[in-house]
């Protein structure tokens, strides 16, 4: 995961780089930003911040492999079935979809050509991302991607795990571990609080039964083996890495 990296700004992180580098890297030496966003809600017995914690680690590992700056995470979400959990709680979709747009529309006009946007949560917020990834990006003339990481990295699942996902499962519950084996609680868990997702359209129950959801009945229960969760975040990590690389290449290329 450190191959290629190339030499950069004193910090890529935007919050942490005064006025005067960033007006000497962007855009001349550096035109493609990652944008972390994710939400607050329960993950089973790892931390309610998951869907924030995952990308921005995701952001800082690739970033120097991308040539990207990374932005401000957006840490407050669109948060659907689980909000009535302690410590969860969502905001409205009108202004959630308003201040996203608001930042996509900052970056671009910052020069940031290439727009990634590393998201950590699911549900009805991926449908509003995807819709300002188009809508913004025709109004700024900036190329947008929306990276849903954990769908994109179904195969990876496989490939480590032997079997299919779980929200607050195998999956993130591994790249929490890999980030910070503190932020998982094992002593809290017991294998009856997982529950497999309905079909999408019963979804509206309220509040969801169970923190952990299983995409297939009997697979995807959290892996609490570190050796598994490490080899997992790096290989979701390239994964999408590789994938920001081909996007921006094939954009060069159709001279978008």
């Amino acid at each position: 995961m450190k191959r290629a990296n190339q030499k950069g700004p004193s910090t890529r992180e935007m919050e942490r780089i005064n006025w005067m580098e960033f007006g000497e890297c962007v855009p001349a030496k550096i035109n493609t930003v990652l944008l972390p966003l994710g939400t607050l809600e329960a993950h089973g017995v790892t931390a309610n911040g998951t869907d924030i914690l995952v990308p921005v680690a995701m952001a800082r590992e690739i970033a120097p492999r991308v040539n990207a700056m990374i932005a401000p995470v957006i840490s407050y979400g669109f948060t659907g079935i689980l909000d009535a959990y302690p410590g969860s709680f969502t905001i409205p979709e009108e202004a959630y979809r308003n201040y996203v747009r608001a930042v996509l529309i900052g970056l671009a006009k910052n020069k940031l050509k290439n727009i990634i946007m590393l998201n950590g949560h699911g549900g009805g917020q991926t449908a509003i991302l995807n819709s300002l990834t188009q809508e913004v990006g025709r109004e700024t003339g900036t190329r947008i991607l929306a990276v849903n990481w954990w769908s994109y990295c179904s195969d990876i699942v496989q490939e480590v795990f032997g079997e299919d996902g779980g929200h607050a499962g195998n999956t993130e519950t591994a790249y929490m571990l890999a980030i910070d084996p503190s932020l998982v609680n094992k002593k809290h868990y017991k294998p009856n609080m997982a529950t497999a997702l309905p079909a999408p359209n019963t979804w509206s129950a309220y509040p969801f039964p169970s923190s952990i959801m299983l995409y297939k009945e009997g697979q995807g229960y959290p892996n609490f083996d570190l050796a598994k969760a490490k080899t997992y975040f790096e290989k979701v990590n390239d994964k999408v890495a590789r994938l920001i690389e081909e996007t921006i290449k094939k954009w060069d290329m159709a001279g978008l």
